[in-house]
This record gives structure tokens, sequence and C-alpha cells, in this order.
């Protein structure tokens, strides 16, 4: 198993914008989560300007497809999102 993140820049406003969307997202989140896909996750700034989540899976398809089933991509509140591979170098490995 291989480490990948993937890094959401999102519109301005987003904490605000993103209610309608949140409780869907999070369900996302927790699915991907109880697969062991998703490692860990969350906003970035403060306000968020951002978001990083790191998945756990053989390749990015993983990560990819999470972020073309996201309601927060899906209605447009993340401006750009990519997706790179994670290489630990320090802390626990979350791929074990």
């Amino acid at each position: 198993m291989k480490c990948f993140a993937l890094m959401y820049d999102v519109v301005d406003g987003f904490t605000d914008k993103r209610m309608p969307y949140r409780d869907a997202h999070l369900k996302l989140v927790r699915d991907a989560n109880g697969r062991g896909e998703l490692v860990i996750a969350g906003a970035v700034g403060d306000p968020a300007d951002g978001a990083l989540l790191i998945f756990r899976s053989a390749d990015a398809s993983i990560a990819e497809a999470f972020a073309r089933h996201d309601p927060y991509v899906i209605n447009g509140l993340v401006r750009n999102w990519r997706v790179k591979p994670w290489n630990l170098v320090l802390g626990s490995d979350p791929t074990k």
C-alpha cells in the first residue's frame, strides 16, 4: 500500500457555503475511512482555504474517485483538486 494526498483549494467563504453539503461530505469521509481507504482528513487554514485528505491504496484512483464524488467538488465549492503520492518521513505509517 502507498499513501496519496488529496488536496483541495476551496472558494472564498467555504466554511459557510459548505453547510448544505456537509452531511453528505462527512458520510463520504466516514465511508472511505470505514473501508480503510481514508486515513486522515481535515480543513486547512483559519478560515479554511483548503483541505488535505490522506488515502492509502495501491494507486491514486481511490483518492481521485473520492474527489469526483465529493459534494463539495460537485457543487463548485472546490476550485481545484489534485492527488499526489505522499511519502511519510516521520510518524506512524498509516499503511500498516
